[in-house]
């Protein structure tokens, strides 16, 4: 199964992948031990991007 077949079957369902995407990236970032900037580079993110979700999620790591 290749991203835009499951992203069809995600959205057929009524399951928003965007949203989905970042309350699992949220998430993975509040419980992990590694900095924000590390798991973007492992995910592929940019660390701006990772550092703005953990934030968002409440987290206290800054820089």
């Amino acid at each position: 199964m290749n991203p835009v077949s499951l992203q069809v079957h995600l959205r057929t369902i009524g399951v928003p992948p965007q949203r989905g995407r970042a309350s699992a990236i949220r998430q993975l970032v509040l419980q992990a031990p590694a900095p924000a900037p590390v798991i973007a580079k492992a995910l592929g993110y940019h660390d701006k991007t990772v550092t703005r979700l953990v934030t968002e999620a409440g987290g206290t790591w800054g820089r």
